[in-house]
Parts: C-alpha cells; sequence; structure tokens
C-alpha cells in the first residue's frame, strides 16, 4: 500500500470530476502533481500540491482550485479533514484507522512491501566495477562495485529487468605489461634471479602465484620462445588468474555479476563489432575524416596531427568531435567503448546506467553522444560518478597495503571490519560526494555508527517478539496472528510517528530508483531506526508505552504488530543495501 499514490491517484479523478462539472477546462491537459509529507507534521499527513500546477494553465486561482478539490477529497471515509494552507496547498488529515490498515497491509505483503510492479519497458543494464583485470581491486573500486550492486538490487525490488555487468578491459595495452609483468615472476619462480621490478611493469606480490603456475605448466619451455609467442599465452593466462581473484574480492563484499563482457570480444572470431559500430554511424551520416586540435592544458594519446575518422560527437552536446579511428587505421580507446554500448543496444538494452569513477568525469558526455546518436534519442544512459574514499583510523589519516605494494586493497579493507561495515558505509554518503571511511567509527557499537545502529534496531525488534512469546503464555506472535491484533490502541504519537515513516517506504523505493540513489535507503533505514529506538526509550520512561504489557496481552499484540511490521521494512531496506538483517547481536 502506498499512501501517497493512493492519494495521488484520488486526486486525478477528482480533478478529471471538476473538468466534467465545468469548474476546470474540460481540454485542460492535468499536468504532474505531488503528495507529500507535509514540511511541519501539525499541518497533516499528506500535502497535495496540484491547485498550485495548476493554476496557471487552468487561468484560475489556486486558492479556488484548492476549495473545489477539497470538496471531492474530503468526501473519502477515511479523510479526517483537509485545510487549504498558503497559496493552495490541501494538507489530508487521515483517521487513525488508515495507520491501522498500513500496519496489516506491511504485515500481509512481507517482503513484498514497497516493491514496485514489473515495468513494461523495464530492461535495464547496469555496468559498475569494470576495473582493469591487471590486480587486486583497491579501495577505491570498493565503492563503486557497493555502489553498482546496491543500486541493481534497488532497481530490481523496484521492479525493473536488471542485468548487472562487468567489462573486461582486456584488449588494451595494459594487460600486455601484465603478462610481462607475469613472465618476469614465472622466471623468479623457475629460480631466475630477476632483480629489481623495472619501472612500468607492476610490482605486486600478487602477480607471484601466476609466475608459480605458469612454471608448473610450462617448465622452462616458455623462456625458450621469442617474446610474440609467449607473449598471448602468458597474457591469457594471467587475465584468467587475475579475474579469478577480482571475482573473489567482490564475493567477499557478496557482490556478483550476471556478464562479465570481454573487450577483446569485440574483435574476435572474425567479427568486428568496432567497425560494424563505426558503419552504423557513418550511416546515419555522423562520421567523417578531419582533424582535430591539439587538446588545450594537457597531452591526449588519441590526438594526432593528421587525417582521422572521426564521429560528429558535438552534434549531441559534446565540446569537441571525437576520433574513432587514427591514420593508421588502429581505433583508438573510445572506438571500443562505442562498440561495448553499441553491443548492448543489439542486446536490447534501452535503459544503460554506467558507474564511473572520478577520474572518468570528462568521458562522460562523448560515451552519451554515441549512445544517443546509435540508438537514435531511443536508449538513455545515466552515468553515476563515485568520488574518491579517504582512510581514516580514529580521525587520523590511515594507510595500509599487504598485497599490492602501492594501494590499499578491497580485501585489505573487508578483511579489517568485514562485509557489512563495508557496504553500509559506502552508501551512507552520496554518490558524488568524498567519503571519509574511519576504520575504528564503523566498528563501535554506538548511535554514531549507522551500521550497529540500523543492525541493533533490527536485532532489538527480533528480540521483543522472542521476548514477548517467553513472557506470556499461550501468546501467538506469528504474523498472521498479529494481523488480526485490535490495532486501534495504536493512538501514541511516537506509534503513530513510527507508521507514519513506514508508511513512506514504498515512495522512498520509487523515488531513489527513478534517481538511481541508493544512499536514500540509507539514510531512512537510520532515521526509521532511530524511531523505534526512540519509542524503545519512551516506553522505559513511561511503563504504559513499553511493547510487552505483560497483563495485557491485547495492547502487547498490538504493538508487536507494529514491531513486526518495522522489523518487516529494516530487513527490506537493509537487503537492498546488501546487509545482514541479524536476529540478535553480540
Amino acid at each position: 500500500m502506498d499512501l501517497f499514490a493512493e492519494v495521488e491517484a484520488r486526486t486525478k479523478v477528482a480533478l478529471t470530476e471538476l473538468q466534467s462539472d465545468g469548474v476546470l477546462p474540460a481540454d485542460l491537459v492535468l499536468p504532474d502533481f505531488e503528495a507529500a509529507p507535509p514540511r511541519d507534521a501539525s499541518h497533516g499527513d499528506i500535502a497535495v500540491n496540484a491547485a498550485l500546477v495548476l493554476a496557471k494553465a487552468a487561468k484560475m486561482k489556486p486558492r479556488d482550485i484548492a476549495e473545489a478539490l477539497k470538496g471531492k477529497l474530503a468526501a473519502h471515509q477515511d479523510v479526517e479533514k483537509i485545510d487549504v494552507a498558503g497559496p493552495g496547498f490541501l494538507n489530508i488529515t487521515f483517521k487513525p484507522g488508515v495507520w491501522h490498515d498500513l500496519v496489516r497491509n506491511v504485515l500481509a505483503a512481507g517482503s513484498e512491501f514497497g516493491a514496485g510492479p514489473a515495468k513494461a519497458d523495464g530492461k535495464l543494464n547496469v555496468e559498475y566495477v569494470s576495473a582493469n583485470p591487471t590486480g587486486p581491486m583497491h579501495v577505491g573500486h570498493c565503492r563503486g562495485a557497493v555502489f553498482g550492486d546496491a543500486l541493481s538490487n534497488l532497481l530490481r525490488f523496484a521492479g525493473y529487468d536488471v542485468t548487472r555487468e562487468y567489462y573486461i578491459n582486456d584488449a588494451g595495452g595494459q594487460v600486455d605489461v601484465l603478462a610481462r609483468s607475469a613472465f618476469l615472476r614465472y622466471r623468479e619462480a623457475l629460480g631466475d634471479d630477476i632483480g629489481a621490478i623495472p619501472e612500468g611493469l607492476y610490482p605486486g606480490d600478487y602477480l607471484k602465484p601466476v609466475g608459480e603456475a605458469l612454471a608448473a605448466e610450462y617448465g622452462r619451455s616458455l623462456t625458450n620462445m621469442p617474446e610474440d609467442r609467449w607473449l598471448p599465452i602468458v597474457r591469457r593466462i594471467a587475465i584468467d588468474r587475475m579475474m579469478d581473484m577480482i571475482r573473489d574480492d567482490l564475493a567477499a563484499l557478496n557482490i556478483r555479476h550476471d556478464v562479465f563482457f570481454s573487450e577483446g570480444s569485440l574483435s574476435a572470431d572474425g567479427r568486428d563489432q568496432v567497425q560494424a559500430a563505426i558503419e552504423a554511424l557513418r550511416k546515419k551520416g555522423l562520421i567523417y575524416e578531419g582533424k582535430l586540435e591539439r587538446p588545450k592544458g594537457h597531452d591526449d594519446d588519441e590526438w594526432e596531427d593528421r587525417l582521422q575518422t572521426l564521429f560528429k560527437s558535438t552534434a549531441f552536446g559534446d565540446d569537441e568531435d571525437r576520433a574513432l579511428q587514427k591514420s593508421d587505421g588502429s581505433y583508438t580507446y573510445f572506438a571500443g567503448d562505442v562498440a561495448y554500448h553499441y553491443d548492448k543496444l543489439q542486446r536490447g538494452f534501452r535503459h544503460l546506467i554506467n558507474v564511473f569513477g572520478a577520474d572518468h568525469v570528462g568521458y562522460i558526455p562523448r560515451i552519451k553522444a554515441a549512445v544517443t546518436a546509435l540508438s537514435d534519442g531511443a536508449a538513455d544512459l545515466d552515468v553515476k560518478v563515485v568520488q574518491l574514499v579517504r582512510l581514516f583510523k580514529a580521525g587520523e589519516p590511515f594507510k595500509m597495503s599487504k598485497r599490492a605494494g602501492t594501494f590499499v586493497t578491497l580485501r585489505d579493507v573487508v578483511d579489517e571490519v568485514g562485509r557489512d561495515p563495508v557496504r553500509f558505509m559506502m552508501l551512507y554518503r552520496k554518490n558524488q560526494e568524498t567519503l571519509d571511511f574511519d576504520f575504528a567509527k564503523v566498528t563501535e557499537q554506538s548511535k554514531d555508527n549507522p551500521v550497529f545502529y540500523v543492525q541493533y534496531a533490527h536485532a532489538r525488534a527480533a528480540s521483543v517478539l522472542r521476548n514477548a512469546s517467553e513472557q506470556i503464555a499461550g501468546l501467538d506472535v506469528s504474523t498472521a496472528a498479529l494481523q488480526k491484533a485490535d490495532l486501534s490502541i495504536l493512538t501514541d504519537a511516537g506509534e503513530i510517528d513510527l507508521i507514519k515513516r513506514i508508511a513512506g517506504y514504498p515512495r522512498l523505493i520509487d523515488g531513489a530508483a527513478t534517481a538511481h540513489e541508493p544512499h536514500r535507503i540509507a539514510f531512512y533505514l537510520y532515521e526509521l531506526s532511530s524511531a523505534l529506538h526512540s519509542q524503545w526509550t519512551r516506553g522505559n520512561d513511561s511503563p504504559h508505552l513499553r511493547f510487552i504489557q505483560s497483563n495485557d496481552g491485547v495492547a502487547t499484540a498490538a504493538r508487536l504488530a507494529l514491531i513486526a511490521a518495522t522489523k518487516t521494512v529494516i530487513k527490506s531496506g537493509l537487503e537492498i543495501l546488501g546487509v545482514e538483517a541479524p536476529d540478535a547481536m553480540r
């Protein structure tokens, strides 16, 4: 039950009736409006801005429209009163039974409460992480991985058909560097003195197992081959081993992908998807041969003062046209990305989301231009930029690295504090804001640690349900029994506030999914948990408000129904974030 959507639906019906009654122009196109909590809770339960939005088009005073709407909406039996406020807001106050029915609806819906209906055009691709397969994942990848995974969970819960995708950059020069680095470790495994790792190669110890595996399989035979023979062998094995390591790192965070797409597959087995994408753009008149000016302020590896094959990306909002093919016929890095997104479109995706690191911001306009051009505007691409993570311990900058040699790995962070704190705290800031991650704070057991505070709320709710069945003989605390409880006793302001927060969950899910902002779930869970803890504390001060009334099974059952509903929503939100909802805390 989405109470806000219900009010919006009622308002649309009322507006249509006002058109039929001649109060509003019959040809008036009804614009979008919103039903939302009022800024001041004392003004009512839901505020509707329809009169304000309609006034200009209807050529009427907003308060006149509001008064007419008030007469229609007040006829609903669950409405206690409606006030017209300010320039024309409608503030609706419901009868208490609305909130009691909502608790029953939550218990009936269970884990599906707040879930959106299947979207008719809901096939959606979320590409995230996509780290080069040249080493272990670092803490920057960690944030993008958690964000992309939680966003995928959120979108799926909201009704979208989501495919989670990882793009393996296994066709560039960096994988040749990987192969040469692994070959050095292979020689080391054979007993050769390799000296210091040369500059330009990867120095991390994580390549030693790759070298040992090569030595076990090939003996010294690779050393007798020229580089053009051993390089593809070593490259293939090194990439496979690196991807196994990356999958293991992701699994430590409970992150999975449905598709691992190889960049190399774009031009393998006689296929040339890059050229196919270029030809698709050429047919649209968007390809030409020309020169580009040298970028100002920095060097561009893809710039050359010769004729190149260029894409008219400026026609789609980019600040300059982009090279796809160099004068020698080789493809640019950008051409591979164009081909990859062309492949997504050919697989039927029309909603695309890419999760980028902060260092890729400048790349966004050109890739958006390519998607718009290739799809003739039928597909949309949203690029979510995940900002940097700064590590602290008890407020002091903290550096550590066990395997990588040069950076903090994802596995270092997970091993230090555990999966749940990492996931929750990576989502407890907007993705476009820099995140300060303090190892001491994310493991302390206090209100100042959001993940503990939310998980403790779920554990507290579970504990109340357990204790009630132990303290009151014969009390049935099953969901089916609690749905039948007499909820009319739930009249305390704190109880109603808790229910109202629960009522906002479906609206939150819809809004967060539309905006592609999973951090909203983390914020909401903290506020809901705070309301639950607050009501518990009020019970300590005022015994008649305690959840368990040992001499009153009726009151206890009603409050347990509210506790169970709250627990259901907290668990649902934590599942979206990929965080455990424990029934007990140690």
